[in-house]
């Protein structure tokens, strides 16, 4: 069941979609959101299944294609086993790393029990297109609704381009920053408006 959630999830293709100005969250989030000094407008904002509402983010005039900063929030209308959703987050990156020299995957509970956070790199070398190292940071956090039990997977990606050793480095030094700007973000408030699975 979770393996079908995170295909659901990672079900987005890669193309020229552009930040949005106009286009309006169907969690009733604001447009644009700030997180860490940065403005991110909404790219897609869809219903994928029941239980499951996903958007993401990039500053404007980026692309999802080849972004540099991405913000993603993927609720689900029902309540998730939060470690089983880990584990396999943290295996997917495990079975990268046989392949992948730069792929490294940490995990961090919050003092309470009722967070977690999965931090990981990876690299891509793709055939067209320049090599980059990305580092992501998964929040996982289940809620209560409206009185409905639900849960929340929030993750910030951030892409370097170019040499990926140097890249490599580079993020490396940014991670406690960006460890610290996830775990202190207050997440808005959630209100589902309006699904529309064929939009």
């Amino acid at each position: 069941m979770i393996k079908k959630i995170f295909l659901a999830m990672l079900f987005t293709s890669a193309t020229l979609i552009n930040a949005q100005e106009t286009e309006t969250s169907i969690l009733s989030f604001p447009n644009p959101i700030e997180y860490d000094g940065t403005e991110f407008y909404i790219i897609q904002s869809k219903q994928r299944s029941k239980t499951l509402f996903q958007e993401q983010y990039i500053p404007k005039d980026e692309n999802l294609r080849d972004f540099n900063q991405l913000l993603d929030f993927s609720f689900f209308n029902k309540e998730i086993e939060t470690e089983l959703a880990v584990r396999q987050k943290v295996e997917s990156v495990q079975q990268r790393e046989k392949k992948d020299k730069f792929a490294k995957v940490n995990v961090t509970e919050s003092p309470d029990g009722k967070e977690f956070i999965v931090d990981y790199f990876i690299s891509e070398a793709p055939e067209n297109g320049d090599s980059y190292i990305e580092y992501n940071i998964y929040r996982f956090k289940n809620m209560e609704n409206g009185g409905q039990k639900s849960f929340l997977i929030m993750s910030y990606a951030k892409r370097m381009y170019g040499d990926l050793k140097s890249a490599a480095k580079a993020l490396a030094k940014q991670r406690d920053h960006l460890m610290a700007t996830m775990i202190e973000y207050k997440i808005p408030e959630i209100k589902v408006a309006q699904p529309n699975p064929g939009k």
